[in-house]
Parts: C-alpha cells; structure tokens; sequence
C-alpha cells in the first residue's frame, strides 16, 4: 500500500510540471523572436507647429450703415436682403410733412419781401428825382435808399431760408454709402424714423475669416501666422490683422483666406491658427497598426527581438504623420510591419 501511494505522487507531480514546462517555453520563444523585415524608424523629437481650436466667423473688412439724417416716413425702401448695391445709390427715401409746411412759409414771405423790395425801390426812384429837381434834402434820399437796401436784404433772407428747408428735404434721399451686398435691411416702407437710426447694413471691402481667440494667445498670433478652416473649404489662410483691444476676454484676428463661401456673412466656422511651435515625436502611419481601436508600433528589443507596444496617438498637421503621446520614447527603434 505505501509503495502505491509513492508512486501515485510522484506521477502526479510529474503531471502538474508538464503545464509549467510548456509556459515557460512559450515566454522564451516570444523573447527571443527575430524581428520582422520591414524599414526602421529611431524615433527622435522634431519641431512640429503648434495649432489651437478657435472660433471664427465669415465676415467683411467693414460693414457700412445706412442711417437716417432727418426725421420723417420712409416712404420707399428699394432693396432687401442679399441685394447688390453701388455706392451712392439710391435705395429709399424719407418725407418730413413739416418741411413742405416750412418751405410754403418761407415762398409766402419771400413774395411779400419781394413786393416790399419794389415799392421801396420806387420810393427810392422818386426821392432821388425830386432830390435832383431840390425838392427833398439828402438825408431823405439817404433814408430812402437804405429801406430799399433792407428790402432786398430781406429778400436775400428769405430765400436763404427757402434753399435751407430744400436742403433738409434733400437729405431724405437714402443712398448707399458703399459698394457691397445688403446684410440687413429689416425697417418696412412706411415706418417713421428718426435721425440715426439704421435703415440698412451693407457690406464693405473684401470678405475674410474674424477669428474670436482667448486673449492668452494675443502674444502668440501675428500677421503672417497660418490659419485652416477646412468647415468652409478653404487649405489655408494668413492673419493680416491683430486687433489692438480686448473685449471680454477676447482678442479679433482678421485672417485673409482665398476661396471663402461668403454667401453667409455671419456664418460661425471652427478654425484653427498657428501659435508657434513645439518639440514632438512624429512618424509615419505606416508604422503605427490599429487593433479593437488600440494603436500599436513594433519596437526593436535588444539580440534583433521585437514587440508590438501599444501607443498613444493624436492627428499631426504633417500630412501621412501622427503624433506619439505616450507608450513609445525617442531613441525607440520601430519596426515597418506589412499591413
């Protein structure tokens, strides 16, 4: 019986061995697999540009407002939203009843100074003649001649007065103060106005991308700096303009872009700009393979070994490259593996 049991333990540690046995070789074969053939990449830091998420809105140099200059009805109003415009164009126009009241008035006493002016003036002619002929002293000539003198300065007044109503009334033709498109133009024909209120919005000069940026990166951004809306269809664009002012937190960059769709003045876009640049680790995408979404790379291991290392990543700006976060260092050498 006890030669029974000796031997029933030693088969059964025999057996219990066998597992371990074979996973101890299989950890050794997965050290000291040969790398596979494939190009070679050292890893090493290099300058790369440093892009931050902004806000941005499709907009023009300026925007010109049409404003009213006198009181009254805007009786017409001929243009809408999305129309062309030229510079100096007519688009509306804007009645003060009053003004016709005034300048009745003034063409009333401007005929009876006129009426005034010409029994003066012939009072004048037949004081100078019994002057001539000693009838009248001087003085009463020099009296008569200053009422005529009165009368046409009188004249003179009143039609000043008349040319100043016609002015004023003038001043309710509504015109374009720029060439551009009408962004706005939301008073209806019929409303009164009053002076200063906008009429109309139109744009001015050329259409461009107005970045909104946190005021940190005001001392990061500059003319030249490179801007991508790709939202719009747009490669590329250049700041041209940093704005010397911050309003809530907020900095204004003007980036010229070539190609905008400015059929939406106003349109918010996402964009990005270029704020320097930065050291990091970049290769190529070839060298990185993707598995139940986990990147990984082949790293060479010493005595010509190699194992694949998963990895952090995030888009680069270099086109066909990524960016390794973490998981991989400089000085790594990876491994091309065919995909």
């Amino acid at each position: 019986m006890r030669g029974y049991l000796l031997a029933l333990t030693a088969l059964s540690t025999a057996v219990l061995s066998l597992p371990l046995a074979g996973c101890s070789g299989a950890e050794q074969t997965a050290q000291t697999a040969k790398a596979p053939a494939g190009p070679r990449l050292v890893l090493a830091a290099s300058d790369t540009v440093n892009w931050q998420d902004v806000s941005a809105e499709i907009a023009t140099v300026d925007q010109a407002q049409v404003l009213a200059r006198i009181p009254g009805i805007l009786t017409t109003l001929t243009v809408k939203e999305g129309d062309k415009v030229a510079k100096g164009q007519v688009i509306g126009r804007i009645v003060d009843s009053q003004l016709g009241y005034q300048a009745g008035a003034y063409g009333a006493q401007a005929a009876a100074v006129q009426a005034q002016a010409a029994q003066a003036q012939g009072e004048l002619a037949r004081v100078r003649f019994l002057y001539q002929n000693g009838v009248y002293a001087k003085a009463r000539l020099e009296q008569a001649e200053a009422a005529a003198a009165a009368a046409h300065a009188q004249i003179r007044a009143a039609q000043a007065q008349q040319s100043a109503v016609g002015a004023v009334a003038g001043q309710g033709v509504v015109t374009a103060p720029a060439s551009g498109r009408v962004l706005r133009a939301d008073v209806p024909a019929g409303s009164p106005v009053a002076p200063g209120m906008a009429i109309a919005v139109i744009t001015a000069g050329p259409t461009i991308v107005r970045l909104e940026m946190p005021e940190s990166l005001a001392d990061k951004v500059h003319p030249g700096s490179r801007v991508t809306a790709s939202s719009i269809g747009s490669v590329a664009g250049t700041v041209i303009k940093v704005y010397p002012s911050v309003t809530a937190g907020q900095v204004s960059v003007d980036v010229e872009m070539p190609g905008i769709d400015n059929r939406l003045i106003g349109r918010r876009v996402a964009a990005k700009v270029e704020t320097g640049a930065r050291k990091a680790l970049l290769v190529p995408t070839g060298y990185v393979t993707n598995r139940y979404g986990i990147d990984y790379v082949t790293v060479l291991a010493k005595e010509g070994a190699a194992a694949q290392v998963p990895v952090q990543t995030t888009a680069s700006a270099e086109l066909g490259k990524v960016e390794i976060l973490s998981g991989a260092t400089a000085g790594d050498t990876l491994i091309e593996v065919a995909k």
